[in-house]
Order: structure tokens, then sequence, then C-alpha cells
């Protein structure tokens, strides 16, 4: 939403927060919430080679099945909770493992559409259901001074993934900064734009934080205290925000257990969707 504090840095970058986030998953048993490891918990096993750029998502177990009709909110079934436990096992959050295909499902598969390339529609379709048997590899950009350790954040995709010892620990579906202009107070406007670059994590605060544009929760900052990947009760399909990177709320629940505060790399890239 907005940023604790105003001044130079909210003149230079135009906004009033940024961030980005992930955590690390993984599939429980049969009708139970996934849970999320602690922080201290060895990471999950991925396919790639920490000493390569290109990492990929941990391969789901064998024998999964796509469903054969087309999924979508608001559905129930034995298909929905197997397309649940796939994407867990493929780091995505769905929420529950319940069989019910809500807005944690919802956001889930958008990541899944944002990183495999597919029409970004909240629906397990023809082509989802594709790379849910066959899914691509999510390739980490090179840039100077990365960390095993990262954040990474795409505005082009708006997707983070979380990184421990170069292994993915978590997708997540992101709104980032929207391009509009608002008034930020003091008789002026700002833009709504996330700034690209590498930061470090600065400073957790627990529960909603009241800024002077909203509230945003459990917000992790990574430049200074003006921007911060944190909760929102929004987070649409496209970019939103004044100028933070918005993440799931039931994810913002335990994101910042899942990150060093402070020191964790943040690396944020990629040409905003609203300017193309």
């Amino acid at each position: 939403m907005g940023a604790l504090t105003h001044g130079s840095r909210l003149a230079k970058f135009g906004v009033t927060a940024a961030a980005v986030a992930a955590i690390a998953l993984g599939a429980s048993t049969a009708g139970t919430a996934l849970a999320a490891p602690s922080a201290g918990a060895k990471p999950a096993a991925a396919t790639a080679s920490a000493a390569t750029a290109t990492t990929a998502a941990t391969v789901a177990p064998a024998g999964y099945t796509a469903p054969r009709r087309t999924l979508a909110v608001g559905m129930t079934g034995a298909d929905v909770k197997s397309a649940q436990k796939r994407l867990a096992a493929l780091k995505y959050w769905p929420g529950p493992i319940d069989g019910q295909f809500g807005t944690s499902t919802q956001a889930a598969v958008w990541a899944f559409q944002e990183i495999k390339g597919i029409k970004v529609t909240g629906v397990i379709d023809s082509a989802t259901k594709y790379r849910l048997a066959h899914p691509k590899t999510y390739k980490s950009p090179s840039y100077r001074g990365k960390r095993a350790n990262r954040i990474e954040v795409s505005q082009a995709l708006e997707v983070l993934v979380l990184f421990k010892n170069n292994k993915i620990w978590l997708i997540s579906h992101v709104s980032s900064g929207g391009g509009y202009y608002y008034n930020c107070g003091s008789g002026g406007c700002s833009q709504a734009v996330t700034p690209n670059g590498t930061y470090n994590t600065t400073v957790y605060m627990s529960g909603w934080v009241k800024v002077p544009l909203g509230a945003m929760y459990n917000p992790v900052f990574f430049i200074s205290t003006v921007f911060a990947i944190h909760g929102d009760d929004y987070v649409p399909k496209g970019p939103a925000s004044h100028g933070c990177i918005r993440i799931p709320m039931d994810v913002a629940k335990f994101f910042h257990k899942m990150v060093k505060t402070p020191g964790t790399q943040v690396h944020v890239y990629g040409k905003a969707q609203w300017m193309k």
C-alpha cells in the first residue's frame, strides 16, 4: 500500500512501497492444509544444479494424471484435490488440499500459468492440464551479486520465486505497481511504480500496519521502510498496487517465517505489464 515515511525515497521512486515474496511448500496429507516449513528446515529437492541459472520446480510424484474436465473456482471433487497436490508439489501454494477450488487455488493457478507462459485465466484448461503433466522450468535471470538465498520477482509475469541454496521453495502470484497516478498527500501526486533493482530485506512488522495510503499485512520491507512485501485483501490478476508487491493473504501469513530479515536478497526485474 503506502510507505511508513515520506521524503527523499518517495520522491526518488515516485511510489509508496514495493516488494517481493515467496515461501517453501510441501504437499501435506489429504484433507489438511499445506504446512509451511520452519525457517531452518532443509529445502526440498530440486531438479536443477545450484551452479546453473535455470532452476526447475520439484517434479510432482510419479503417476499424476491431469483432470478430464476443465476446473475453475467453485468446483469440488477428487480431481480438484489431485490438481492441488500437483501444484503444491511444484512449489505453488493452493491453500488447503481439500478438493475445493477456492481463491487460493486460483492464485496458485495464476502463478503456474504465468511461469509456464499460458494465458492467465485461473482456470485449469487444456493448456494448463498439459503443463501440469509436463511442467517447464523457471529460468532465474543473471545479475551481479546473485545469492543462493534470494527472492526474485518478475514484473513482466507478476510472479515471485523464493530460493534457498539455489533451490525453489515457493512460486507465488503477486500484484505490483499499477502505473497509475495517485494523490500521495502534501498536495502532490506520484505514479504507482515498483522499482527494479537488487535489494535486501530490512525489517518485518507483524499484523496490519497502517500507512498513509491504507494498510499492509505482515510487511517485510526491503528498502528502508518504504518498500515492502506484504499481504493484501486485494491481489488481482494484474498490477494494481501503489508500488508494493502484494502477495495473497494466506501466503503472507507465513512468508515472513521463511525469509531472513534483515539480509535476504530481493531482486525485482522485468518490464511492468502496464508499460506494454
